[in-house]
């Protein structure tokens, strides 16, 4: 799976992408959304920015997920045409809805009152006309980690129910917006389908509540969150899509021809990156060994903001070589810059390569100059 002789001469740390399974899970993702009708995918940059990842998505025929008009930029660039492009946030700026506007894109995900009349005064200025979808706060419990649940009650993005009506009464007084359906988005590394079901079941009460009202919709967005097998990335590569598919296509009563759409990044571009890296030392501690690589949190900052664990392979020990019990750490001046407690693995020497799995989202995409230390480089399985 590594060409380990080709890492050998490389420098380290550096992430990885396997362009064969990225491009194996794309067409999976394709299929499966491809067997319900009106069903559309965009890929929430966020997870990953990188270009040439970007352009493959492209070619598969995704759209785009932004939350930035950085973001913006980087899907049209890679390709993606500007009507695929939905664009969510609490904050958007001046200058990046006017962006999104010159590009004409396919919708604006507005997530408070505020926001929609700004949108629509800069709309006006523009003489464009704005396709909005009301972000609404479901208070659906996502039962993930508190730091990336974001359809409670009390967090900050979206419109709550109470104000929904009023959202889309004043919707419909303004010039330069329409309004063409609901977004939802819960939250992110989301294992159990049953927390999908019951965001179904919210979407129907609530659409069904609308549609008394005479409000008819064009479009649903149902989010993201598709969550990966992070214990076991290498026999587990892809997420379960045809199930989570399945669940929105079983669980979903909307009027006839109203289109569906998701917004996956994890789960598409996660399990095909990994962060490779180098041991400087090995640190013999009182009661602990502790294994330090040239890689650390400002490469892959997971497991310090989220106390998240990814698993790691050792790609150079011998296959009969003794296990120990280290702490894997980097070299960052960081208490929390911690990789791995209590691993057992093989008896590790300097210089050793190890491979930092599930690294495609949230890796490279959130990677910092912090102690100014350098951007580790991308590499490629296909140049």
């Amino acid at each position: 799976m590594f060409p380990i002789d080709q890492f050998q001469s490389l420098h380290t740390p550096f992430y990885y992408y396997d362009i064969a399974l990225l491009r194996h899970t794309l067409e999976t993702v394709v299929t499966e959304s491809g067997k319900y009708p009106n069903y559309h995918v965009h890929y929430a940059i966020k997870a990953n920015h990188d270009p040439k990842l970007l352009s493959i998505i492209a070619s598969h025929g995704l759209g785009a997920d932004c939350v930035s008009g950085g973001e913006i930029a980087c899907a049209i660039q890679a390709g993606i045409p500007s009507h695929q492009i939905v664009y969510a946030g609490v904050g958007k700026s001046d200058a990046e809805i006017a962006l999104a506007l010159e590009h004409e894109i396919g919708c604006f995900n507005v997530e408070s009152l505020a926001e929609l009349r700004v949108i629509n005064e800069i709309a006006e200025k523009m003489h464009r006309q704005a396709r909005v979808a009301f972000r609404v706060n479901p208070d659906v419990d996502a039962h993930t980690h508190e730091k990336i649940t974001t359809g409670l009650s009390e967090n900050k993005f979206g419109i709550s129910l109470a104000h929904l009506s009023q959202a889309v009464e004043e919707a419909k007084q303004l010039s330069a917006v329409t309004l063409v359906g609901l977004h939802f988005h819960i939250g992110s590394q989301i294992e159990q389908m049953h927390v999908f079901q019951t965001l179904c079941e919210r979407i129907n009460t609530i659409v069904s509540q609308l549609t008394d009202q005479g409000i008819a919709l064009q479009s649903i967005n149902v989010g993201g969150g598709l969550g990966v097998d992070y214990r076991h990335p290498l026999d587990h590569p892809l997420p379960d899509f045809a199930k989570y598919f399945h669940t929105f296509h079983s669980h979903l009563r909307l009027p006839q021809g109203t289109e569906i759409h998701f917004e996956l990044g994890r789960s598409i571009i996660c399990q095909c990156g990994h962060l490779i890296s180098r041991v400087l030392y090995v640190k013999e501690g009182e009661a602990k060994k502790f294994v330090i690589l040239d890689a650390g949190m400002n490469d892959l900052i997971r497991p310090a903001m989220y106390g998240a664990r990814h698993h790691i392979t050792h790609l150079t020990a011998s296959h009969d070589a003794a296990t120990e019990t280290y702490d894997i750490v980097g070299p960052i001046c960081e208490s929390s810059d911690i990789f791995a407690i209590a691993q057992q693995f093989p008896h590790t020497r300097r210089g050793d390569l190890l491979a930092i799995h599930s690294a495609g989202a949230y890796g490279q995409s959130m990677a910092s100059c912090y102690n100014s230390r350098p951007l580790a480089p991308a590499v490629y399985s296909e140049v």
